[in-house]
C-alpha cells in the first residue's frame, strides 16, 4: 500500500511549476536560450496565478490596498527571491514563498507609512527601512545598511572575547599555582616544626587534623606575603608591563625580580601540563616555544686515521729473484735484506705484504 499524499492541488501545481523555472534557469556563466525564457514566463505567471488568492489576503492584512499596485509588485519580487532561495529538501515552496510575501509587504509598509504598532505610537516612532536610500559621508548615494554596517564589528569581537578568556585562564592559572604554593610551603613549615610542638599538637586530639597544626602563624603569613608578591610580580611582569615599578614598590632587585619570574614560570608550565584543564594553554604553548637546535655534527679528523688496516704502509725489501728461480718456489720465506745497496733492476725487486 502507498503512502498517501497529504499535499493538496495548489501545493503540487506550485512544486510542478517551480520545478519548472529551476530546470530552465542556467547555471554559471551558461546563457538562456529563447525556449527557456519563455518556459521560464509561463511557469512564473502560473505561480502568480496559482498564490493570487494568497497575496490578495496579505494585502488586506498589511492594510497596503490603498497602495496595491504597488503590493503586487512587491509581492512579484517576493516570488522571484523565493523561487531563488528554494531548498527543497528544507520546506515546500509553499513554505518559502509565504514568508517571502510577508517581509516585502511589511518593508513597504515601513516604508509608506509609520509604525503601526501601539508600543511606536506611544512614542511617535518612525521605522525606516534599511534599505532605504541615503547619502553617504563624500555624498555618494548608499543605503543605510551600508552606512550603519561596521566592517571592523567582527574582528573586534573575537579579540575582545579572545582577551577575556585569556585573562579568565590567566587568573585561574594563577590561582592554581598559589594553591599549590601554599600546600608545599604549609608541608615544608610542618617539616621544619621541632618533635616537641608536633607532640603537643598530637595531643590536643580533633584539632590536630587541622592543616595548620603546630605550625607558627606569624611563618604561615610570612608565607601568604611571599605567595602574593610573587603573583602580583607574575601579573605585572610576566603576563602584563609594569615590572620596573614593582622593583621600587616591593623593595626587591631586579635580578631578584628575574629570577622569581624564571621559578614561577617554570612551576606554572608544569602546573598547567598536569591539570587536564589547562592542557589547551599547555598545548598552545609547546606549538609557541622556539623549536631547539640540533646538536653540532661531531667535527672530523682532516687526516686519516694511520692505524686503520686499508692505511697500513706496505714492506718493500730486495730479494734475489736468480737464486730463487731454480728451487721454483718463492712463496716461502723471504731471504734477508744483504746489507749492502740493492740493486734497482726489476729483477732483483720485490715487494710482500
Amino acid at each position: 500500500m502507498g503512502v498517501p499524499n497529504l499535499m493538496s492541488k495548489t501545493t503540487i501545481a506550485l512544486e510542478e511549476a517551480v520545478a519548472i523555472v529551476l530546470e530552465n534557469t542556467p547555471k554559471g556563466e551558461e546563457r538562456q536560450t529563447a525556449r527557456q525564457r519563455a518556459n521560464v514566463d509561463r511557469a512564473f505567471m502560473r505561480i502568480l496565478k496559482l498564490i493570487a488568492p494568497r497575496i490578495r489576503h496579505f494585502i488586506r492584512q498589511y492594510g497596503l490596498t490603498a497602495h496595491w499596485d504597488d503590493a503586487e509588485q512587491c509581492c512579484a519580487i517576493a516570488v522571484h527571491r523565493a523561487i531563488q532561495a528554494y531548498e527543497p529538501e528544507k520546506a515546500q515552496f509553499t513554505t518559502f514563498v509565504n514568508w517571502q510575501i510577508r517581509g516585502e509587504l511589511q518593508s513597504l509598509r515601513f516604508r509608506l507609512m509609520t509604525d503601526q504598532r501601539p508600543s511606536a505610537k506611544k512614542v511617535e516612532a518612525t521605522t525606516v527601512s534599511l534599505h532605504a536610500s541615503a547619502t553617504g559621508a563624500e555624498g555618494e548615494e548608499t543605503t543605510l545598511e551600508a552606512i550603519i554596517v561596521d566592517e571592523e564589528a567582527l574582528a573586534l569581537t573575537e579579540s575582545a572575547a579572545s582577551d577575556y578568556l585569556a585573562r579568565a585562564a590567566t587568573a585561574s592559572l594563577l590561582d592554581e599555582f598559589v594553591r599549590s604554593g601554599r600546600a608545599a610551603g604549609i608541608e615544608q613549615l610542618r617539616r621544619q616544626q621541632p618533635k616537641r610542638a608536633l607532640a603537643k599538637a598530637r595531643s590536643e586530639g580533633p584539632r590536630f587534623k587541622n592543616a595548620l597544626a603546630g605550625i607558627d602563624p606569624a611563618e604561615v603569613a610570612k608565607l601568604d606575603q611571599k605567595l602574593a608578591r610573587d603573583r602580583e610580580i607574575l601579573e605585572r611582569r610576566v603576563f602584563g608591563d609594569g615590572g620596573d615599578e614593582l622593583d621600587v614598590d616591593a623593595g626587591i632587585t631586579k635580578e631578584r625580580v628575574r629570577q622569581i619570574s624564571k621559578r614561577a614560570t617554570r612551576t606554572i608550565s608544569e602546573l598547567a601540563a598536569q591539570q587536564p584543564r589547562f592542557r589547551l594553554m599547555a598545548e598552545y604553548g609547546a606549538m609557541s616555544a622556539p623549536a631547539k637546535r640540533a646538536p653540532r655534527p661531531v667535527a672530523q679528523p682532516l687526516l686519516p686515521d694511520p692505524k686503520a688496516s686499508h692505511n697500513l704502509a706496505l714492506r718493500v725489501r730486495a730479494v734475489d729473484l736468480a737464486a730463487n728461480l731454480g728451487s721454483g718456489d718463492l712463496g716461502g720465506a723471504l731471504p734477508a735484506r744483504p746489507a749492502g745497496p740493492p740493486s734497482v733492476g726489476p729483477a732483483s725487486v720485490g715487494i710482500a705484504a
